[in-house]
């Protein structure tokens, strides 16, 4: 998987530094989401990092970032709030947006919880809400500061103990806090909720979840993390988390197994020797059946389309690059050839028959497929070369180079020509 940093400003100007976590090459990405790390942590607390990277393993890009005055972003802690958090994770979907794709996920643990439960409206791309160990309102953070109040309203300024590590706060933190006491916002999510909670947690307990769960209005979901702490430091319950956190979103981001079939409802009969295309909504979206397996077609964002699967032509070229490499392998294998792996490269493109040298036609458009193979193992150069002319000889290869006759007509009458 890469780990790709991006810097993006405040509404402050302060530079805020993220890790987008991306899924490995054999995964496409499905989705985007965005991960909101608790009160005073960074981006790089074991928790955000094992979710983040779990969940990018499933084809789900997660952006996890450091909030202003914490981890690698500027700014000054001190001058920060909750409404400032708010902010920054504003910012931080804007950026996702900007580069990549809008957030269609927001994960928020603890505070972040809290953040994302009142950013959510002002992200009309978000389709689900995540909480792990949150409290329902910011204002809980307030019997943290508890300690520090006298002295906050006296100087205006304070040093507080929180987790591990000592903070300096002003006054303007517990005067935001005030401002978000209600957890009337929760009540119009217009969002699937998902609310992860431990009995045992110490931090935030787990009465703040009941008040998540009993605000907030259906679709929502409650998983209780049993013997978590609430930095869930065990790898086995982050894990668990990201695991849960996949099957429950593939319900509401048409999310399927490890990202290559998305989950479109009950599959119809197919005979076998057969596919079926269906309609999954009126733009370019289509239902690719087998009689045992389904898949998605789909077109680019850009001619319109929701980029949720390959487009026509790139099943095409997946088609024929995969019957090569079969080929080749079968071959190799028969022969008793080193072959130690075969991969395949496939372009397509159209060009005027005149610029085509394998090409008989000299007036109108070609359409052209470049396939490159790269072959590994111990193998002389003649070897080489007879699995190179093998690969001429694969079947899609061969239905392809033909002279194909294609009949179209109604399901319910004889093709017509």
């Amino acid at each position: 998987m890469a780990r790709i940093k991006l810097e993006f400003p405040n509404p402050e100007g302060h530079t805020l530094v993220g890790l987008l976590e991306t899924p490995p090459d054999r995964v496409p990405t499905s989705r985007y989401a965005l991960f909101a790390h608790c009160f005073t942590c960074s981006k790089d607390i074991a928790a955000a990092t094992r979710i983040s990277r779990a969940l990018a393993a499933r084809g789900i890009a997660v952006l996890r970032f450091d909030f202003t005055g914490l981890g690698n972003s500027d700014g000054d802690f001190a001058n920060t709030n909750f409404s400032s958090n708010v902010a920054d994770l504003l910012a931080a979907a804007r950026k996702l947006e900007e580069e990549y794709e809008a957030p269609a996920l927001l994960i928020g643990h603890s505070l972040g919880g809290a953040a994302v439960l009142a950013a959510v409206h002002a992200l009309p791309s978000v389709e689900a809400v995540v909480t792990i160990a949150s409290p329902a309102t910011a204002s809980h953070v307030q019997h943290l500061l508890s300690g520090a109040r006298g002295q906050l309203e006296e100087t205006g300024e304070a040093e507080v103990q929180i987790g591990q590590r000592r903070f300096r706060i002003r006054k303007q933190l517990l005067e935001d806090l005030d401002q978000y006491a209600s957890a009337d916002h929760i009540r119009h999510l217009n969002r699937a909720l998902l609310v992860f909670h431990s009995p045992l947690d110490t931090i935030v307990s787990i009465g703040e979840a009941g008040k998540i769960f009993q605000a907030a209005r259906h679709p929502k979901s409650f998983i209780s993390l049993d013997k978590a702490d609430h930095l869930l430091s065990n790898r086995e319950d982050a894990e668990y988390v990201a695991e849960t956190l996949v099957a429950w979103a593939s319900r509401y981001l048409g999310l399927g197994q490890h990202g290559f079939e998305q989950s479109i409802g009950t599959a119809p009969r197919v005979a076998e020797k057969e596919v079926l295309v269906t309609e999954l909504d009126t733009r370019f979206q289509r239902g690719l059946y087998t009689h045992r397996h389904q898949w998605l077609a789909d077109e680019p964002k850009s001619v319109g389309g929701s980029d949720l699967g390959p487009t026509p032509y790139d099943l095409m070229l997946m088609s024929l690059g995969a019957c090569i490499s079969m080929t080749v392998r079968t071959y190799a294998r028969h022969q008793g050839l080193a072959l130690d792996d075969v991969e395949v490269r496939l372009s397509q493109d159209r060009v005027h028959g005149r610029d085509c040298r394998d090409c008989d036609q000299e007036e109108g458009r070609v359409e052209r497929i470049e396939v490159r193979l790269n072959i590994l193992g111990a193998l002389t150069p003649e070897e080489r070369t007879r699995l190179l002319g093998i690969a001429a000889h694969s079947p899609v290869y061969r239905t392809l180079s033909a002279c194909m006759i294609v009949r179209i007509g109604f399901e319910e009458e004889p093709p017509v020509t």
